[in-house]
């Protein structure tokens, strides 16, 4: 098992050489390289060149840290042709970072329009029939997830897509704090990884509030009908997220992939949290 960490506490106030030591401090040698202004951002080309990526592996090399992968997020998933044209180009050049990284390995989310679920699926199949044979050129594997707000957000919808395309190494990121997500307010994590089975290949640690609580009055929005999505990546046990039937049924499952702290609340104060999430992670899974 790989036990990594997203520095996402860290993106906005300190370089990627301060992020890489800070990683190493905080007791990990495995990072998820997830956006970031100043590498690969949201939506956006990658501003990376020849010397940032010798930098990066100096940095990474240099603090014992090894890159598990590498998390874009473009809208592949588009409705909008314009748009989802230049999700391809940028994800043609973040596989080509990753591969000069010596990465092998890459996850996202499904993106699109959720209010378009049919087009949304259309535009991301063609997108995949454009990537995937410079995936198996490069050698490098893929790991989705479903996300809020995208096109596909129940577990069940996100293990369907990925077995529509019959790749061996196309699988399944689960992310804990979507939990709620997945299931439409049930949040059976056990079950979850269950239906995942082989597919399951990353999981993500963070905790969260059911969002369909209290008659659906857990959050309140004005006006009523206001098109937003909420969920949080709390620290372990702030939320309402069963870890005892995670870790245990991740224990059952021997699970042996990548299992990465995702907790991104507290910038303030990310030492702490990671203590926390850390201890958390040591002792749900024995290890």
């Amino acid at each position: 098992m790989r036990l990594a960490y997203d520095p996402s506490h860290y993106r906005d106030n300190t370089n990627l050489k301060e992020t890489i030591d800070a990683v190493a401090r905080l007791g990990y040698e495995w990072v998820e390289l997830s956006p970031r202004k100043d590498f690969i951002w949201f939506y956006e080309y990658p501003k990376v060149d020849k010397q940032l990526i010798k930098d990066l592996k100096r940095y990474c090399s240099d603090a014992g840290v090894q890159i598990s992968s590498v998390l874009p997020v473009q809208q592949w998933s588009s409705p909008n042709e314009a748009e989802r044209q230049a999700a391809v180009r940028n994800w043609k050049r973040c596989i080509e970072i990753t591969s000069e990284l010596g990465v092998d390995l890459m996850n996202s989310e499904f993106s699109g329009d959720k209010s378009r679920p049919l087009e949304s699926e259309a535009a991301f199949v063609r997108s995949m029939e454009e990537l995937m044979p410079i995936f198996e050129k490069e050698g490098i594997n893929l790991n989705l997830q479903s996300h809020p707000n995208d096109f596909i957000e129940l577990n069940t919808e996100a293990i369907r897509m990925i077995r529509a395309f019959n790749k061996d190494w196309i699988k399944l990121v689960y992310s804990v704090a979507h939990a709620f997500f997945y299931d439409d307010g049930i949040g059976d994590v056990a079950k979850h990884l269950e239906e995942a089975g082989d597919l399951l290949a990353h999981v993500l640690i963070a905790d969260t509030l059911n969002h369909k609580a209290a008659f659906g009055l857990r959050y309140i929005i004005n006006p009523p009908n206001a098109n937003v999505t909420i969920h949080q990546h709390l620290n372990p046990g702030e939320g309402e997220v069963n870890f005892e039937a995670l870790y245990r049924k991740l224990r059952e499952m021997r699970f042996d992939g990548i299992v990465t702290n995702s907790v991104f609340a507290y910038p303030d104060k990310p030492e702490w949290s990671n203590e926390l999430t850390l201890k958390s992670i040591r002792e749900g899974l024995h290890i």
